[in-house]
């Protein structure tokens, strides 16, 4: 079935009221997008963190009156006559198949593959970790998770223990034990996350040597060899104590990312209060750091 959308110039003030009104006039759906391609990291917990000049685009089926919906919306204050829009039409397409066409098997270090379940694997000698885009964060098309990724190639985990710290898809845990890791633990705050994490360790075989902890219910004394934690600047200043303190083990190593390089120095001198910093390796404007435990 094919759409109309109509897109509204707005600013960070008004786009949730805006949002309000196209829901009211019947919008199936409502993005904001930046209008000035100027980033935003790190929103609080519930919070809802917007640009200064912020496009709202509010998605109708394509029957509707969209000359009623912008006189509704003006006649509400919603939109003035300064207000800049656009009505466009979208046409009708297999979403499935155009989403399904972005996505590629992507090799990390020498052994392994992150692989989409509908298309065969390039290398079937090669460590396949078959995973789709879904519910959590985690696919490796990000940087933060590549560097990730490509780290945890390098590693021997014959015999080890690896904590995934921030779960999300639990790519960097199924990794790990496909690489050759005794067990993976993996910790979120999301339980939509664990859901995924199992669900992506059933379809890849591993399950039987996954624990998945609600980050709340982590039980006192856990500890691993390896511990990975691809989750943002602020929560790694947090939770440092926890991170390389109480889950890493004597001699252990740590790998922290979801840091932008102006944040490294920062976060590296706050973690090396429990590790020697080995490595502060950028791709693009993020980076990771790795440490050992002294």
């Amino acid at each position: 079935m094919p759409w109309v959308q109509i897109r509204i110039e707005s600013t960070k003030d008004d786009a949730e009221q805006l949002e309000d009104a196209l829901l009211a006039q019947g919008a199936v759906s409502v993005t904001f997008m930046d209008s000035e391609d100027c980033p935003i990291f790190e929103p609080l917990p519930g919070e809802t963190r917007l640009w200064g000049n912020t496009v709202v685009i509010g998605l109708f089926e394509a029957q509707t009156s969209m000359q009623t919906v912008v006189a509704n919306l003006q006649a509400q204050g919603a939109l003035n006559a300064q207000t800049q829009y656009k009505i466009e039409l979208i046409e009708d397409k297999d979403w499935v198949r155009e989403w399904m066409k972005d996505f590629k098997p992507i090799p990390f270090g020498s052994r392994l593959w992150i692989c989409p379940s509908w298309l065969p694997v390039p290398d079937e000698s090669a460590v396949n970790v078959m995973l789709d885009p879904g519910l959590a964060f985690g696919t490796g098309t990000h940087p933060t998770t590549a560097l990730c990724l490509e780290w945890l190639d390098g590693l021997d985990l014959a015999g080890k223990t690896v904590i995934d710290f921030g779960c999300g898809s639990g790519i960097l845990a199924i990794a790990a034990l496909k690489l050759g890791a005794k067990a993976a633990i993996g910790i979120d705050i999301d339980p939509q996350a664990l859901q995924a994490s199992l669900q992506n360790a059933q379809n890849n075989g591993v399950a039987d040597r996954l624990t998945l902890y609600h980050a709340s219910e982590v039980p006192a004394g856990l500890q691993a060899q390896v511990v990975l934690a691809n989750i943002l600047a602020e929560p790694l200043r947090q939770l440092a104590a926890q991170i390389a303190g109480s889950l890493l083990d004597a001699q252990g190593q740590v790998c922290l990312s979801g840091i932008l390089d102006t944040q490294a120095d920062e976060i590296a001198e706050i973690y090396r209060h429990y590790v020697r910093i080995d490595e502060i390796k950028n791709r693009g404007e993020w980076c990771r750091v790795v440490g050992t435990h002294a």
